[in-house]
């Protein structure tokens, strides 16, 4: 048994000793330097935003290199939120497919590791066999047949001198890392997607209640209208203009209300859930807390912090350890065989000295004339790397300006909130004015119409200014990374496996 061993001992020692003293030809990669740059924007930042009083009023304040929390929604402090948000993570069919591709891009890597070792295989056969003496020129008898069993180790090693193998398993490291990075970015999208599609859900309601108290004015004046016209105050024409204006408020009603219903199926299906099964918290503006301090991190750090960004890089990674694979197919491949066995007539003559067999062998395998194929084949791949940078410096500019616009647009939301709560508070005075004025018949019914809608427009003017400035508050924290390198890695609700 001891010969038996020997032989596949020797071929592993030896491929392993020569693996080892081999060289991985092609490049070595090199992370990408991050841009050169002190800050996102041309001009520089204000200190902090404009504030005013009501929902979504307060002022933010700029903080460069604050750390971002791993599970940022939660600085809106809403806890329905915050239970959706975990539903999600847990039941979320997009995360899931996430999940099963690293676990793929885990076990291809794990395939091809076995390149790096000995291939070994047992062989048992058995056969009954009969000849005829004319093959050997004898002849022929009768009942010439034996049985031949037949039982032996045989070995295989191709050694990988020049790292095709270790090149590949490079490539396939940086696709599990891609991998990893899409599923960070697969969660951001869908917490951020989550957090946006809540506050739009807060923000319809809020327009359909402001509305309903436009129309249940309008009502009332109407009725005011009508006894006029009664008394003999006013005309038809004055009565009809306001049952007008009146129809036209209710008929915006079931486009937000359509809209609204839609976004709660968006809302369910996001969590993992059927629109019609999923028992939604219902949200309002009030019910979100404006963050006052956002973290502005710094530009070198955006490019190891945004999953897009280090996914690109993982690309660039593989594309360059597959040019070393199409180099290393230009080099001579030498193989190593080995076989042990024995073959003999019953089970029972097996590995008896007579009975043994084996064989050994090398091979040496030179590319000399292809065609150009393997030429082409190295040059195509220094054409996917290069695809690949600037893949990943496309991405790193747009990373950059959408930064640089969520910024620009946090600082002009807060001036147009100011603005609009400005406008409604002088509109509704406007109103409350031209009702009184009416009354007494100071003032046409044209201008108590015209009060009516500016005031119905400036009220939802603010509304949406008020969702603006948490939406785009939630835009910040998608495009800074959403802090998953502060996540805690034993929260199996939210953790992805990019840390691992």
């Amino acid at each position: 048994m001891n010969q038996f061993l020997c032989l596949p001992v020797f071929i592993v020692t030896t491929a392993a000793a020569m693996a080892l003293a081999g060289c991985a030809v092609g490049p070595d990669f090199h992370p990408p330097q991050p841009p050169v740059t002190g800050s996102y924007t041309a001009a520089p930042l204000p200190e902090k935003t404009a504030g005013t009083a009501g929902t979504g009023g307060a002022s933010q304040r700029f903080v460069p290199g604050q750390e971002i929390p791993g599970e940022w929604w939660t600085l809106f402090r809403s806890e329905p939120l915050d239970r959706l948000i975990r539903r999600a993570l847990a039941d979320s069919p997009t995360l899931a497919l996430a999940r099963a591709r690293i676990l793929e891009a885990q076990e291809n890597r794990r395939a091809q590791f076995g390149a790096l070792l000995p291939n070994v295989d047992a062989n048992v056969s058995a056969s009954r066999q009969k000849t005829s003496g004319a093959q050997v020129g004898q002849p022929d008898t009768s009942n010439a047949a034996f049985t031949l069993i037949n039982a032996s180790v045989n070995v295989s090693y191709t050694f990988d001198l020049f790292g095709a193998t270790r090149r590949q398993l490079e490539a396939l490291d940086s696709q599990i890392e891609f991998q990893k990075f899409q599923l960070e970015g697969a969660l951001l999208t869908l917490t951020s997607t989550m957090v946006v599609t809540a506050v739009k859900e807060a923000s319809l309601r809020s327009q359909i209640r402001a509305i309903r108290e436009i129309a249940a004015l309008q009502e009332e004046q109407l009725a005011v209208v009508q006894r006029r016209l009664e008394l003999g105050g006013v005309s038809l024409p004055d009565v009809l203009a306001q049952q007008t204006q009146l129809a036209q408020t209710e008929a915006t009603l079931p486009p937000l209300e359509r809209d609204l219903e839609q976004t709660r199926h968006q809302l369910a299906v996001l969590a993992g859930k059927l629109p019609g099964e999923a028992d939604l918290p219902e949200f309002s503006l009030d019910g979100f807390t404006l963050p006052e301090e956002l973290p502005v991190s710094l530009p070198s750090s955006l490019v190891r912090q945004r999953p897009d960004i280090v996914a690109a890089e993982a690309l660039l990674h593989a594309a360059s350890a597959h040019v070393g694979v199409a180099t290393a197919q230009l080099y001579p491949q030498i193989t190593l065989t080995g076989g042990f066995g024995s073959m003999a007539a019953s089970a029972g003559s097996l590995f008896n000295g007579p009975s043994t067999i084996w064989n050994i062998g090398a091979g040496l395998l030179q590319p000399v004339v292809h065609g150009g194929t393997l030429s082409a084949r190295q040059r195509a791949a220094a054409a996917l790397y290069d695809q690949a940078a600037a893949q990943y410096r496309e991405t790193v500019l747009g990373s950059f300006q959408t930064v640089a616009d969520v910024l620009r647009a946090l600082e002009a939301d807060a001036r147009t909130l100011n603005a609009q709560a400005a406008a409604e508070g002088i509109a509704k005075r406007s109103l409350d004015l031209t009702r009184r004025q009416f009354q007494l018949g100071a003032v046409s019914y044209l201008t108590l119409l015209n009060a009516q809608r500016q005031y119905q427009e400036a009220l939802i003017g603010v509304v949406r200014a008020q969702a603006t400035r948490f939406a785009d508050t939630a835009a910040l924290y998608q495009a800074l990374g959403g802090g998953w390198w502060n996540r805690n890695p034993r929260d199996k609700t939210t953790a992805g496996t990019a840390k691992e």
